[in-house]
């Protein structure tokens, strides 16, 4: 059995509407597929739609856009909340609201250097997604400055660039309370990912733990061999589960549906604590009889 618990849709910085994304997880092979967009449950129906009509699991989730006290950038993944949560809807507005200004700050500076408007960046994104770094990446691609998204993030966008501004987000053990809060099944999304950039250290985990944090994604492109082994061990020590998963943008990124996989017994444990809103499950897939169908 497949299970995939991390993708993108067009409601964030995918590439492909929330029910393109389910087909192309039923495409894939997969068996269930969890979308993930940041900050954002908007697509929620048209993917539950999507894997109702196409018999593939769908796991209702987000992607939550955090700093560290350091000024890292950290991601959490909610599985299973209520998205109406009070609480949790107040902070992801903020960092949504937050994002927005940002991104309007960056273009008007790309602006100085480079053929790029805030139509341009607008037309690349689509209806009630928040505009982000992607979109301002793919406007650069279609004015012909850089080749893809790759190269954008990697050059002009990179958080060193002076056309970088940072924005507000919620401390990653905040965001954690808020999840359990809302019934959700917290994980820190790709934790070692040092290919990104800057990386917290274990007192980061320890205070995400002591909020309330499930588990840590360990099989995912972006984490080293060596981080993944740390991450076992650490999970291990410490009761947590371990997710694997694509990170699929369609695409915005190279990553393919499917290509690391979170174990069934994983996906039962997810279903049994998640009690904000249930997954979409058909009899014939890994948790089918588990709480949270």
């Amino acid at each position: 059995m497949k299970i995939d618990l991390h993708a993108h849709s067009t409601v964030s910085d995918g590439t492909e509407p929330p029910a393109d994304v389910v087909r192309a997880a039923a495409d894939a092979g997969l068996d269930v597929v969890a979308l993930t967009d940041h900050d954002s449950t908007a697509g929620w129906a048209p993917a539950l739609a999507a894997a109702r009509e196409l018999g593939i699991g769908l796991v209702p989730g987000m992607e939550i856009s955090c700093r560290s006290a350091q000024g890292i950038s950290v991601h959490v993944l909610s599985y299973l909340h209520d998205p109406a949560h009070a609480g949790l809807l107040e902070e992801i507005g903020k960092a949504r609201d937050a994002r927005l200004t940002r991104a309007e700050r960056m273009v008007e500076l790309l602006a100085e250097d480079f053929p790029i408007t805030w139509a341009d960046v607008t037309a690349q994104t689509a209806h009630e997604a928040t505009v982000g770094r992607p979109h301002i990446a793919d406007a650069l691609v279609a004015a012909g400055v850089v080749a893809d998204r790759t190269e954008a993030f990697t050059s002009i966008l990179t958080s060193h660039s002076r056309y970088y501004v940072t924005h507000y987000a919620p401390d990653p053990a905040r965001a954690v309370e808020l999840v359990k809060q809302a019934g959700g099944v917290a994980v820190f999304a790709h934790p070692v990912a040092s290919s990104r950039g800057r990386v917290v250290g274990e007192e980061v985990f320890q205070h995400m733990i002591d909020a309330g944090l499930d588990g840590v994604e360990v099989d995912h492109r972006d984490n080293p061999e060596q981080g993944k082994a740390w991450l076992r061990q650490f999970a291990a020590d410490h009761g947590l589960l371990m997710t694997g998963s694509s990170d699929y943008h369609g695409t915005g990124k190279p990553n393919l549906l499917g290509e690391n996989v979170t174990a069934p017994a994983v996906l039962d444990r997810i279903l049994e604590i998640g009690t904000g809103t249930p997954a979409y499950l058909p009899g014939s897939v890994p948790g089918s009889g588990a709480a949270g169908h």
